[in-house]
């Protein structure tokens, strides 16, 4: 209870600090410079011009601008981004190079999801299959793929390993699109970059603490982030669908500078409506460089100056990116097939050795972006060197079929309904986030590797040494006579039934099915735990 009390305060704080510090730049920003003597303001009666005793026959003056209040929401992130996000840039600074253009990525990356939560408030939730939905996403997800693509075109970079944990990361921002319970998908997204944050902190525990102070400040923005949308959006993201306007007329409000729902115009005598407010204010500034300058009176007092600039600086796209170095075409691992071969860390089939060591866990493989997130690609059948990759191929009729050789091995991802046939001896196959695929194989070297492939499918005709399985949910593997020696190892795997052929005479054409066990029993006994598998029966 005492915990819990103390997160609360510390959250309102936070808020309350955020609310002070965008009341202050509010009331820099809305002052008249040339009404100020030695840098005072004037009182509000004077400011206003007579507004509430001035001539009655002359047209009521306009009131002065109303700043419209962001919701809680929007506080607690901003929040967020001042503490964790603020602390992880500078940290990353420090570190300089990659790094530093790294963050800004992550910054921008969470600039535009503040953003589409902003049109959140003010907008119907759309169909997430409309045009107008992948347009307010398009932002935020041009902003993640930066972060991915400064890893991809430094593989050859000391700080690979630090790249490689913050891209994993970013991941963690399409919450947004996750329902029901979208703090379980951070959680799971912090398993991913931990894994590769966890070796920088093995690495230089002993010898840099930035490096170490690094990391752990990038875990703290998960964390934070989990405890924000536990608070506000527990089910997930919740749009205006009571009283919101169209999503399309939100995200052109908002580019544009225009949030109010009624045209903008002068006040008449009558007792119109005051001008409409203006937009939310600008992103907090991280390099304390202090509030936005007021706007120019040159630009008209009444409509509060160009709101484009306002969003220029929530953006802030030049001032971010002008430490940015342009790759050069030398450099680029997709144009240059000897900088794949040269690169330091293996893919996963390129490893023929790991079926000897069982007790060495396998990297989890690259998270995937949410469906309604992800562009679709075409698909690919291709042999690089000595590597066959088929990615992105779905409700495929025909089998797609592969003449491989002994030194080749074949690397299958994101691939759905589809059946693969391979013909010959290969050396390995490392299958990864591919749906209701079928393998069928004549014979292979090393093994088959197998990763969040749900209703995967398997037939081995000739032999086979090692079945490696890992968050697998279903799957179905056919073995020939000649591999029943076959070693199969998983992890995290439910559903999982081994088909052994029939040992009588030839004629017998039904196989024997063998599901592999899920629960485990563990006792300590003379200090030491002991595991044994559960059995059920009758």
């Amino acid at each position: 209870m005492a915990a819990n009390n103390m997160h609360n305060l510390t959250t309102l704080i936070k808020r309350l600090e955020a609310a002070t510090s965008r009341l202050e730049d509010m009331a820099q920003a809305t002052i008249d410079p040339s009404a100020q003597t030695n840098g005072i303001a004037p009182p509000i009666s004077t400011a206003a011009g007579g507004a509430f005793g001035g001539d009655a026959g002359g047209s009521a003056p306009a009131l002065g601008q109303i700043t419209e209040l962001l919701p809680p929401a929007i506080d607690d992130f901003d929040a967020v981004m001042n503490d964790e996000v603020k602390t992880f840039v500078n940290t990353s600074e420090e570190l300089g190079g990659l790094v530093a253009e790294q963050s800004a990525g992550v910054l921008r990356a969470f600039a535009a999801q503040r953003k589409f939560l902003i049109v959140t408030t003010k907008a119907k939730k759309p169909d997430i299959q409309s045009p107008v939905y992948m347009e307010i996403l398009k932002e935020l997800q041009t902003m993640m793929g930066t972060v991915g693509d400064i890893r991809e075109a430094n593989r050859a970079s000391p700080l690979f390993t630090h790249l490689t944990c913050v891209s994993e990361g970013i991941a963690a921002l399409g919450w947004i699109t996750i329902d029901p319970k979208p703090v379980a998908y951070i959680q799971e997204v912090q398993v991913q970059a931990e894994y590769f944050g966890n070796r920088v902190l093995k690495e230089y525990r002993d010898k840099d603490q930035v490096h170490v102070e690094w990391v752990q400040s990038y875990y703290k923005i998960f964390k934070a982030l989990s405890s924000y949308v536990q608070q506000h959006y527990p089910q997930g993201v919740t749009w205006n669908n009571k009283d919101g306007i169209d999503a399309k007329e939100a995200l052109d409000q908002i580019q544009s500078g225009n949030t109010s729902k009624t045209p903008s115009g002068p006040t008449s005598a009558a007792g119109g409506a005051p001008p409409p407010p203006p937009p939310p204010p600008p992103l907090p500034q991280f390099d304390g460089s202090g509030p936005p300058p007021p706007p120019s009176a040159a630009k008209g007092a009444s409509s509060g100056g160009d709101m484009g600039e306002v969003f220029n600086q929530l953006n802030r796209g030049e001032a971010v990116t002008a430490g940015l170095r342009k790759v050069d075409r030398s450099e680029m691992t997709h144009k240059n097939p000897s900088l794949r071969a040269s690169a330091p860390v293996p893919t996963r089939s390129d490893s023929q050795n790991s079926t000897s060591s069982g007790s060495r866990g396998l990297p989890p493989g690259k998270k995937p972006k949410p469906e309604s997130m992800r562009t679709k690609r075409p698909p690919r059948k291709e042999l690089d060197g000595n590597k066959w990759i088929i990615e992105n191929f779905e409700n495929e009729q025909a089998p797609i079929e592969i003449s491989a050789s002994i030194n080749q091995s074949i690397l299958i991802s994101r691939c759905r309904s589809t059946v693969i046939r391979v013909v010959g001896k290969a050396n390995a196959i490392s299958l990864d986030n591919s749906e209701r695929l079928s393998l069928i194989i004549d014979s292979l070297v090393s093994s088959v590797d197998v990763i969040k492939s749900p209703n995967f499918a398997l037939q081995v005709i000739g032999t086979l040494p090692t079945i490696m399985l890992d968050q697998v949910d279903g799957a179905t593997v056919y073995l020939s006579r000649e591999s029943l020696g076959c070693e199969i190892f998983t992890s995290k795997c439910t559903s999982v039934n081994i088909n052994l052929p029939p040992e009588g005479a030839a004629g017998e054409d039904d196989y024997k099915e063998c599901p592999l066990p899920e629960q485990v029993r563990s006792i300590i006994r003379g200090g030491r735990v002991i595991s044994e598998i559960v059995e059920h029966a009758g």
